[in-house]
């Protein structure tokens, strides 16, 4: 018998049996030890008639002055050490939650493939290995495999190895794709050609990743990233051959706060450009026949006007909020695209939020949102008809999956739930059937009739009704004895959907409730419910989670001795401001990669993305801004009190929430709370903003995480 099946069936087992009884309690012995002392370095801030001192501002100097920083890099050290030591008495519970959540994943598997212009492509995995291999299948799944990509192989030697952005020239000869090796976002963009299986020398560092073809297959259009900020500087023309200095820059974005980037139709017709912000975009667009052509402006940026392009056969279609909040679906000739001459197809409803279009020859899948739920809706371009899929659960996620063929008449869709684990389906759009084509194998079994999901509404300060996703194994109790983490994130617009998680069993299994609060600040409720949880109103966010908490609470689902809180990057945010400001209601938080010093962050343009997210933030460079920054930003707002019990993670590399930002929090809590719980940071000193890159390794860093909670509910034995 397999080792690995038969010590996830005996895990089962045991879990099973302790289910059927009271959840048991020991409680576990913190080790008795000093805690690391960041050095105190008064730095002073003054602005608008504001005085600040920040004593842990030297914590940036690795980010300023790289490997020079030793004193910075100690101070890591001793945290991730210090962290070590506390948690030693749960390496083997780590151990074990690692190799059991290792063991649901199948390590031999193979992507659905899909069909483009001629081939099937699809990835596959290896036993053992971490990475994946890029393969396809000519016009049907029984000719030969080709391997395209070995990842497996270019990864070896790399602590640190992301491939993406393929993108497979029209004539099949060509694989353009990104390699990133130190987690900062930064990718080389590789041209290999699949014919001869040679890496072609031309290797264009510092881009996005991505690419596109123009139709000549010579042709690479790109995005041109500033080493120092990462920000979206300029998309690149490269002939293959050609010097990559002498690259030719066909758009430069002025705006630091507008992201750019380069696509391609559908259709192959046309190239198109982006740039965005918060509150409004651009796109120009070329004939991807003729790619040493100029781009076009299909409309010019209008003030708080936000738009996006898809082109039809014969048309444009334009999904736009002009005079729209929640968004509208517009179409115009291929000559005539300024909004003048846009016409209205799918008027705006106050009730619906219209996200996305798919295109497709004669139909179109609309992705829509009512009542926090996503729909697809199906329309028929040739009769004007319109159906939805029936989806059949209470709360779920659907979403157009991999669709790159125009010319079909049959869906990809992807759909999972709490319960769910994740099913790709296809549909026919003319005969309404649907096909199962691959669910999630959670290895050693898994039975979805085990285990109860739930859709809830907790009432906040202001009246509003926010949305609780839930999910429990059969046998809970509604007493308030049980362990619950309350998962959060609300900013961006984005939505924290349900979605099924292998690992997740591992806490559901030793009698954990998980719960995620869809507060403002994302856009499960429409956009509205996203502008109420940014700039000036970004306080719902927190006091949302926090109501969501208390009303798990009130109905006994858990208690305040029991409840937990979870959060990553704009999401530890939420981590930080829900600990200063209701620090009774949590027995424990884990903040991952958080970003908690916001206005100090928002104050340094040298600091990657900072400028793109005055959208979202605010400038504190104005007074108004700062102040209510400054009201809660976690940094800002440590007092002299008692706190729960926190766990910090970060990575040194990260491009996104800086290292500092979660060190500098820490060092500061430390040197301020009254309480003696456990407060540990671990920095992860060879991954950036997603942590491993591996498909097993960052199971690692969701048992260390796990272990924490377990280690606090008396869990660990």
């Amino acid at each position: 018998m397999n080792t690995k099946l038969f010590f996830t069936l005996l895990m089962s087992t045991i879990i099973t049996s302790c289910m059927q009884n009271k959840i048991k309690r020991k409680v576990y012995e913190w080790p008795q030890m000093d805690a690391p002392v960041a050095a105190i370095k008064p730095h002073i801030r003054s602005l608008h008639g504001d005085t600040v001192v920040d004593n842990y501002y030297w914590l940036n100097d690795y980010f300023k002055k790289g490997p020079d920083s030793s004193e910075v890099i100690k101070y890591l050290e001793a945290e991730n050490a210090y962290t070590d030591s506390m948690m030693s008495g749960t390496k083997k519970l780590q151990s074990q939650l690692f190799d059991e959540m290792k063991g649901r994943i199948k390590e031999q598997d193979e992507s659905v493939p899909y069909f483009k212009n001629g081939y099937y492509y699809y990835t596959r995995t290896e036993e053992g290995k971490q990475y994946f291999k890029f393969c396809r299948k000519k016009e049907n799944l029984d000719a030969p495999e080709e391997i395209l990509l070995d990842v497996d192989a270019l990864a070896e030697g790399h602590s640190y190895y992301a491939a993406g952005g393929f993108n497979v020239s029209p004539d099949n000869r060509l694989l353009a794709y990104g390699v990133d090796t130190v987690s900062r976002r930064q990718y080389t963009i590789h041209v290999k050609n699949l014919e001869t299986g040679e890496t072609l020398k031309d290797a264009i560092p510092g881009t996005s990743g991505g690419s596109v073809w123009a139709n000549d297959n010579r042709t690479l259009f790109y995005t041109k990233n500033n080493p120092a900020t990462l920000l979206t500087e300029n998309i690149m023309r490269h002939t293959l051959g050609a010097d990559t200095d002498n690259d030719a820059i066909v758009y430069h974005e002025s705006d630091n706060t507008n992201y750019i980037g380069v696509g391609k139709a559908k259709s192959g017709k046309f190239i198109y450009i982006y740039s965005s912000g918060t509150l409004s975009s651009e796109t120009r667009y070329l004939d991807a026949d003729d790619p040493m052509g100029s781009f076009t402006v299909f409309q010019p940026r209008m003030p708080e006007v936000l738009y996006s392009v898809t082109a039809l056969a014969d048309r444009f279609l334009i999904v736009t909020n002009q005079n729209a909040k929640n968004f509208k679906l517009m179409e115009c000739p291929f000559n005539q695209t300024g909004q003048e001459h846009w016409k209205e197809v799918i008027p705006h409803r106050p009730d619906v939020l219209l996200e996305d279009v798919d295109e497709f020859k004669d139909f179109l899948v609309v992705s829509e949102r009512k009542n926090g739920l996503i729909q697809l809706a199906i329309r028929n371009l040739k009769d004007g008809s319109q159906h939805y899929l029936d989806f059949g659960e209470e709360a779920y996620t659907a979403y157009p999956s991999n669709n790159p063929e125009y010319n079909t008449a049959t869906l990809r869709y992807g759909y999972t739930s709490l319960t769910t684990p994740s099913s790709t389906y296809d549909y026919d759009m003319n005969t309404r059937k649907k096909t199962l084509l691959k669910q999630q194998e959670v290895v050693g079994g898994y039975n979805v009739a085990d285990y109860v999901t739930e859709r809830l509404y907790a009432t906040a300060q202001d009246g509003t009704q926010v949305p609780i996703s839930l999910v429990y194994k059969k046998g809970f109790n509604k007493d308030g004895n049980a362990p619950l983490l309350l998962y959060g994130y609300g900013a961006y617009g984005v939505t924290m959907d349900p979605s099924f998680s292998s690992s997740r069993l591992s806490l559901l299994d030793r009698g954990f409730v998980f719960a995620i609060a869809h507060v403002r600040g994302g856009q499960e409720m429409g956009r509205q419910w996203y502008e109420d949880g940014k700039m000036m109103k970004k306080k719902n966010t927190f006091t949302d989670f926090i109501d969501c908490g208390r009303y798990l609470v009130d109905q006994q689902y858990t208690s305040p001795a029991h409840l937990y809180a979870m959060g990553g990057s704009a999401g530890g945010l939420l981590m930080g401001a829900v600990a200063n400001t209701a620090p009774e209601l949590w027995k424990g938080i884990v903040a991952q990669v958080p970003f908690v010093d916001v206005v100090n962050t928002m104050l340094d343009e040298s600091i990657p993305l900072t400028t793109n997210e005055y959208d979202e933030w605010g400038n504190p460079n104005n007074k108004d801004a700062y102040e209510y920054i400054k009201s809660y930003s976690p940094y800002e707002n440590i007092e002299a009190k008692a706190y729960p019990h926190i766990l910090v993670t970060t990575g040194l590399h990260d491009s996104q929430v800086q290292y500092f930002e979660p060190a500098k929090w820490v060092a500061k809590l430390r040197a301020t709370k009254t309480d003696n719980n456990v407060l540990l940071l671990k920095t992860e000193m060879d991954y950036g903003h997603g942590g491993a890159s591996g498909r097993f390794d960052y199971l690692k860093e969701i048992a260390l995480e796990y272990a924490f909670l377990f280690a606090l509910e008396g869990m660990v034995e």
